[in-house]
Protein backbone atom coordinates (compact mmCIF):
# COMPACT_ATOMS: atom_id res chain seq x y z
CA UNK A 1 0.00 0.00 0.00
CA UNK A 2 0.99 3.68 -0.33
CA UNK A 3 0.93 5.94 2.73
CA UNK A 4 1.42 5.66 6.47
CA UNK A 5 -1.90 4.11 7.49
CA UNK A 6 -4.03 1.25 6.22
CA UNK A 7 -7.12 2.98 7.63
CA UNK A 8 -6.42 6.53 6.49
CA UNK A 9 -4.70 5.89 3.16
CA UNK A 10 -5.27 2.34 1.86
CA UNK A 11 -8.88 2.28 3.03
CA UNK A 12 -9.45 5.79 1.72
CA UNK A 13 -8.10 4.83 -1.71
CA UNK A 14 -10.44 1.83 -1.76
CA UNK A 15 -13.42 4.04 -0.89
CA UNK A 16 -12.62 6.39 -3.74
CA UNK A 17 -12.08 3.50 -6.14
CA UNK A 18 -15.39 1.85 -5.22
CA UNK A 19 -17.23 5.17 -5.62
CA UNK A 20 -15.74 5.45 -9.12
CA UNK A 21 -16.95 1.95 -9.98
CA UNK A 22 -20.44 2.70 -8.69
CA UNK A 23 -20.86 6.16 -10.20
CA UNK A 24 -18.93 5.77 -13.45
CA UNK A 25 -15.84 7.51 -14.79
CA UNK A 26 -16.94 10.76 -16.42
CA UNK A 27 -16.69 13.15 -13.46
CA UNK A 28 -16.28 16.89 -13.73
CA UNK A 29 -16.25 17.67 -10.00
CA UNK A 30 -15.98 15.70 -6.76
CA UNK A 31 -16.60 16.79 -3.17
CA UNK A 32 -15.35 14.72 -0.23
CA UNK A 33 -17.19 15.31 3.06
CA UNK A 34 -14.85 14.09 5.81
CA UNK A 35 -16.13 12.96 9.21
CA UNK A 36 -14.40 12.40 12.54
CA UNK A 37 -10.74 11.42 12.40
CA UNK A 38 -10.81 11.68 8.61
CA UNK A 39 -11.67 15.36 9.03
CA UNK A 40 -8.99 16.06 11.64
CA UNK A 41 -6.03 14.21 10.09
CA UNK A 42 -6.72 13.95 6.37
CA UNK A 43 -3.82 16.15 5.28
CA UNK A 44 -1.16 14.67 7.54
CA UNK A 45 -2.08 11.05 6.78
CA UNK A 46 -2.53 11.56 3.05
CA UNK A 47 -6.24 10.70 3.17
CA UNK A 48 -6.95 13.51 0.72
CA UNK A 49 -4.48 12.19 -1.88
CA UNK A 50 -5.72 8.63 -1.36
CA UNK A 51 -9.39 9.51 -1.79
CA UNK A 52 -8.65 11.55 -4.90
CA UNK A 53 -6.38 8.82 -6.27
CA UNK A 54 -9.11 6.25 -5.74
CA UNK A 55 -11.72 8.31 -7.56
CA UNK A 56 -9.20 8.60 -10.42
CA UNK A 57 -9.06 4.80 -10.59
CA UNK A 58 -5.80 4.19 -8.71
CA UNK A 59 -5.51 1.12 -6.47
CA UNK A 60 -4.15 1.41 -2.87
CA UNK A 61 -0.67 0.17 -3.86
CA UNK A 62 -0.28 2.53 -6.83
CA UNK A 63 2.69 4.85 -6.29
CA UNK A 64 0.91 7.53 -8.35
CA UNK A 65 -1.42 8.20 -5.41
CA UNK A 66 1.24 10.60 -4.13
CA UNK A 67 0.72 12.63 -7.31
CA UNK A 68 -3.07 12.43 -7.39
CA UNK A 69 -3.51 16.21 -7.21
CA UNK A 70 -1.33 16.67 -10.30
CA UNK A 71 -3.12 13.86 -12.17
CA UNK A 72 -6.54 15.31 -11.31
CA UNK A 73 -5.54 18.75 -12.59
CA UNK A 74 -4.24 17.23 -15.82
CA UNK A 75 -7.59 15.51 -16.34
CA UNK A 76 -9.54 18.70 -15.68
CA UNK A 77 -11.19 17.35 -12.52
CA UNK A 78 -12.27 19.82 -9.84
CA UNK A 79 -12.32 18.67 -6.21
CA UNK A 80 -12.68 19.87 -2.63
CA UNK A 81 -12.36 18.40 0.86
CA UNK A 82 -14.96 19.51 3.41
CA UNK A 83 -14.84 18.60 7.13
CA UNK A 84 -18.40 17.67 8.13
CA UNK A 85 -20.48 16.06 10.86
CA UNK A 86 -22.15 13.08 9.16
CA UNK A 87 -23.96 11.96 12.30
CA UNK A 88 -23.66 8.73 14.28
CA UNK A 89 -21.25 6.95 11.95
CA UNK A 90 -17.78 5.40 12.04
CA UNK A 91 -15.07 8.06 12.69
CA UNK A 92 -13.33 7.23 9.39
CA UNK A 93 -16.35 8.04 7.23
CA UNK A 94 -16.50 10.00 3.99
CA UNK A 95 -19.42 11.05 1.80
CA UNK A 96 -18.32 11.34 -1.82
CA UNK A 97 -20.43 13.48 -4.15
CA UNK A 98 -19.50 13.16 -7.81
CA UNK A 99 -20.96 15.33 -10.58
CA UNK A 100 -20.96 13.56 -13.94
CA UNK A 101 -20.63 15.13 -17.40
CA UNK A 102 -24.37 14.70 -18.00
CA UNK A 103 -25.08 16.88 -14.95
CA UNK A 104 -26.24 14.06 -12.67
CA UNK A 105 -25.04 13.72 -9.09
CA UNK A 106 -23.95 10.41 -7.60
CA UNK A 107 -23.37 10.03 -3.86
CA UNK A 108 -21.52 7.20 -2.11
CA UNK A 109 -20.88 7.11 1.63
CA UNK A 110 -18.61 4.63 3.36
CA UNK A 111 -16.11 4.06 6.14
CA UNK A 112 -12.58 2.75 6.39
CA UNK A 113 -12.92 0.24 9.22
CA UNK A 114 -9.31 -0.88 9.67
CA UNK A 115 -6.67 -2.93 7.91
CA UNK A 116 -7.61 -1.41 4.56
CA UNK A 117 -11.13 -2.83 4.77
CA UNK A 118 -14.14 -0.64 4.02
CA UNK A 119 -17.90 -0.65 4.44
CA UNK A 120 -20.18 1.15 1.99
CA UNK A 121 -23.22 2.48 3.88
CA UNK A 122 -25.17 4.64 1.42
CA UNK A 123 -25.65 5.01 -2.32
CA UNK A 124 -27.49 8.21 -3.20
CA UNK A 125 -30.41 8.37 -0.75
CA UNK A 126 -30.62 4.62 -0.04
CA UNK A 127 -28.91 3.08 3.01
CA UNK A 128 -26.92 -0.06 2.11
CA UNK A 129 -24.21 -2.22 3.66
CA UNK A 130 -21.49 -4.11 1.81
CA UNK A 131 -17.70 -4.50 1.85
CA UNK A 132 -16.69 -5.15 -1.79
CA UNK A 133 -14.57 -8.10 -0.70
CA UNK A 134 -16.64 -10.14 -3.17
CA UNK A 135 -17.84 -9.34 -6.67
CA UNK A 136 -20.89 -7.20 -5.91
CA UNK A 137 -24.10 -6.59 -7.85
CA UNK A 138 -26.15 -3.55 -6.87
CA UNK A 139 -29.68 -3.11 -8.19
CA UNK A 140 -32.11 -0.24 -7.91
CA UNK A 141 -35.59 -1.65 -8.34
CA UNK A 142 -39.25 -1.32 -7.44
CA UNK A 143 -40.28 -2.96 -4.20
CA UNK A 144 -42.65 -5.44 -5.83
CA UNK A 145 -43.31 -9.19 -5.45
CA UNK A 146 -41.13 -11.33 -7.71
CA UNK A 147 -38.27 -8.91 -8.42
CA UNK A 148 -35.79 -10.61 -6.09
CA UNK A 149 -36.82 -14.05 -7.34
CA UNK A 150 -36.32 -13.07 -10.98
CA UNK A 151 -32.85 -11.73 -10.30
CA UNK A 152 -31.69 -14.74 -8.30
CA UNK A 153 -33.19 -17.14 -10.87
CA UNK A 154 -31.23 -15.50 -13.69
CA UNK A 155 -28.02 -15.70 -11.69
CA UNK A 156 -28.67 -19.38 -10.95
CA UNK A 157 -29.30 -20.09 -14.64
CA UNK A 158 -25.84 -18.72 -15.35
CA UNK A 159 -24.21 -20.75 -12.54
CA UNK A 160 -23.42 -17.69 -10.42
CA UNK A 161 -23.44 -18.55 -6.73
CA UNK A 162 -24.73 -15.98 -4.24
CA UNK A 163 -22.56 -15.55 -1.15
CA UNK A 164 -24.63 -12.80 0.53
CA UNK A 165 -27.86 -11.01 -0.37
CA UNK A 166 -29.46 -8.00 1.32
CA UNK A 167 -32.45 -5.89 0.32
CA UNK A 168 -32.88 -2.29 1.47
CA UNK A 169 -35.94 -0.07 1.13
CA UNK A 170 -37.21 3.16 2.61
CA UNK A 171 -40.92 2.35 2.42
CA UNK A 172 -43.16 -0.43 1.14
CA UNK A 173 -43.82 -0.45 -2.60
CA UNK A 174 -41.33 2.32 -3.37
CA UNK A 175 -37.74 2.30 -4.58
CA UNK A 176 -35.45 -0.36 -3.13
CA UNK A 177 -31.88 -1.55 -3.50
CA UNK A 178 -30.50 -5.07 -3.53
CA UNK A 179 -26.88 -5.95 -2.75
CA UNK A 180 -25.77 -9.37 -4.01
CA UNK A 181 -22.22 -10.52 -3.30
CA UNK A 182 -21.24 -13.47 -5.48
CA UNK A 183 -18.50 -16.07 -5.81
CA UNK A 184 -18.05 -15.36 -9.51
CA UNK A 185 -17.80 -12.26 -11.64
CA UNK A 186 -20.91 -11.45 -13.69
CA UNK A 187 -20.50 -11.08 -17.43
CA UNK A 188 -21.85 -8.16 -19.43
CA UNK A 189 -24.30 -10.54 -21.13
CA UNK A 190 -25.80 -11.50 -17.78
CA UNK A 191 -25.92 -7.86 -16.68
CA UNK A 192 -27.77 -7.02 -19.89
CA UNK A 193 -30.30 -9.74 -19.07
CA UNK A 194 -30.74 -8.38 -15.55
CA UNK A 195 -31.46 -4.89 -16.88
CA UNK A 196 -34.30 -6.30 -18.98
CA UNK A 197 -36.09 -7.89 -16.02
CA UNK A 198 -39.43 -6.32 -15.00
CA UNK A 199 -39.04 -3.98 -12.03
CA UNK A 200 -35.29 -3.41 -12.43
CA UNK A 201 -34.45 0.27 -12.87
CA UNK A 202 -30.64 0.19 -12.68
CA UNK A 203 -27.79 -2.25 -12.11
CA UNK A 204 -24.18 -1.62 -11.08
CA UNK A 205 -21.54 -4.32 -10.86
CA UNK A 206 -18.23 -3.99 -9.05
CA UNK A 207 -16.34 -6.75 -10.83
CA UNK A 208 -14.04 -8.57 -8.53
CA UNK A 209 -12.82 -8.00 -5.03
CA UNK A 210 -10.70 -4.94 -4.30
CA UNK A 211 -8.18 -6.56 -1.99
CA UNK A 212 -7.59 -4.80 1.33
CA UNK A 213 -4.05 -3.86 2.26
CA UNK A 214 -2.22 -6.62 4.09
CA UNK A 215 0.20 -4.26 5.78
CA UNK A 216 -0.61 -3.08 9.26
CA UNK A 217 -0.93 0.49 10.42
Amino acid sequence: MVGPSSSHTAGAARLGNIARRICGKDFTRVAFYLHGSFASTYQGHGTDRALLGGILGLEPADERIRDSFTIARARGLEWEFIPADLGDVHPNTVRIEAWCQDGSLCTVQGASIGGGKVLITRINHLPVEFSCQYPTLITRHLDQPGVVARVTALLAQNEINIAFLKVFRESRGEEAAMIIETDQNITEAVLAGLRELPGIEETVFVNGAITPAEEGD
